[in-house]
């Protein structure tokens, strides 16, 4: 793996504040506005609101904290990107899930100004060796024009399937297989336009939802398991797909309105990477939009609404259950908050490697320094 997962720690003395601006203030944008404000590296420079209700609060406020941080959302990009004068970073937390073009033409503009980006909106990118030359091309060409850097991960697809189980497999002796779980209850994510749409929540059962339409999960998720296998050594034969969908016995009503009997209520796939006939790396969701549907299926081991699990089987058999809350004990939003870390804490990182696309074993991991209560930033 050679410098792969490995730790980060900051020059020592004094290291310049690196200047950010958090592009997007839904779920990920708040958590990003609040790992920024928590950074002893980094300062936030400008926010980026596509709600004009939004423009002028300031992000102390939009990010939930009890205090002011002096800067005000706008919804003028080009505003707030100039505050970076050239350098600096953006945490792009716009989402990607319905606008994939525009999120891209977005990075690729912040690449070419000479900011580096970090952000979860390209699931194809957080494998860049292996997505295709027509996203890579724009963005390197871009990177390389603003001596930029762009990393993009998330929880699931993201740390949880790519930093996690190699870590623990530093810790294991002989490996028979490695899985990864999401388990989530998602009347708990507020983004009902994915939850509907994407994942099928609330949908006809006769209707595939886009997130596993043939080849989608491969796409948003093979390069997890490639690169659990890169770091193993392990070349894999085939990546293959399998699906499973249950229909809501009863109607289900929750914040984001009627999910009606008869339509979807659960869907669990498989992402497998298969070696010599055996899947051997596999990463699964099984996830709810009630947690009475599908009961047989796999739940969150203290029975709360979501949890990211590593499971290697081998000797010994290694187990792990995570489970991060925030915003009043809300695990959806616990993820998320975990997502906007690994990438705001990679920004000092980032600001001098070579340009260039990296992914989730190419970034080592920083600690939080600094950041211990009484010694450091607050963002209670």
């Amino acid at each position: 793996m050679g410098d792969e997962n490995t730790f980060y720690f900051p020059p020592p003395g004094q290291v310049p504040t690196v200047p950010v601006v958090v592009w997007g203030t839904g779920n990920m944008g708040r958590a990003a506005i609040r790992a920024v404000a928590a950074h002893p590296g980094l300062g936030l420079a400008g926010v980026v609101t596509s709600s004009p209700a939004k423009a002028g609060h300031d992000a102390g406020e939009l990010a939930g904290l009890d205090r002011a941080l002096g800067v005000l959302a706008t919804t003028e990009a080009g505003a707030a990107l100039g505050a970076l004068d050239g350098a600096g970073a953006v945490a792009y937390m716009a989402s990607g899930d319905l606008r994939p073009e525009a999120a891209l033409a977005d990075v690729a503009r912040c690449l070419s100004g000479g900011a580096v980006v970090v952000t979860p909106a390209l699931y194809a990118l957080y494998d860049p060796r292996h997505a295709p030359a027509e996203l890579t091309a724009p963005l390197l060409a871009a990177a390389r024009s603003g001596s930029s850097a762009l990393f993009a991960s998330g929880v699931d697809p993201g740390w949880g399937n790519d930093v996690l189980p190699v870590l623990l497999s530093a810790v294991a002796g002989t490996l028979d297989k490695v899985r990864c779980q999401e388990i989530f209850d998602y009347s708990t994510y507020d983004q009902p336009d994915s939850v509907r749409h994407l994942v099928g929540m609330g949908e006809p059962m006769d209707q595939v939802p886009p997130m596993v339409a043939a080849g989608v999960p491969t796409m948003v998720w093979g390069g997890q398991v490639r690169m659990i296998a890169r770091a193993l050594g392990v070349p894999l034969d085939e990546i293959r797909e399998t699906v499973d969908r249950r229909a809501l016995d009863a109607d289900a009503t929750n914040a984001m309105g009627l999910f009606e009997a008869g339509t979807q209520g659960a869907l669990r796939f498989e992402v497998q990477g298969v070696v010599a006939g055996v899947p051997r790396i596999v990463v699964e969701h099984v996830t709810r939009i009630d947690p009475g549907c599908a009961p047989d299926w796999p739940v969150p081991p203290d029975g709360g609404a979501g949890a990211h699990r590593v499971v290697i089987e081998g000797r010994p058999r290694i187990e792990l259950s995570l489970e991060a809350t925030d915003e009043g004990g809300n695990r959806a939003a616990g993820g998320n908050a975990t997502a906007a870390n690994r990438l705001v804490n990679a920004i000092p990182w980032l600001t001098s490697a070579a340009p260039g696309l990296y992914d989730g074993l190419d970034v080592p991991l920083t600690p939080a320094s600094g950041r211990i209560a009484g010694t450091g930033r607050s963002t209670a």
